[in-house]
């Protein structure tokens, strides 16, 4: 049984950045907000698109910037 990638935001990661900028936040302030229990680099890792962040962590990322996960899930949209 084949396996295929999953499709992913081509945005997000950029999108990511803009929040953590926007709220005027270190990487280590901002995983510290979304209640990560890793490094800071898991932040960084994620405006690198390198990793993506699971669900929860999305919609952490939403709360904090006060906007609707769709903003940072279709890449329509811009932020």
């Amino acid at each position: 049984m084949g396996r295929t990638r999953r499709r992913r935001p081509k945005h997000l990661p950029t999108k990511l950045l803009a929040i953590r900028r926007k709220l005027g936040m270190s990487q280590t302030q901002m995983a510290k907000a979304l209640g990560l229990q890793v490094h800071y680099s898991a932040v960084s890792n994620f405006e690198l698109g390198t990793r993506e962040p699971d669900l929860l962590t999305i919609l952490s990322y939403a709360q904090l910037a006060k906007i609707s996960t769709d903003l940072l899930i279709d890449d329509k949209h811009r932020i």
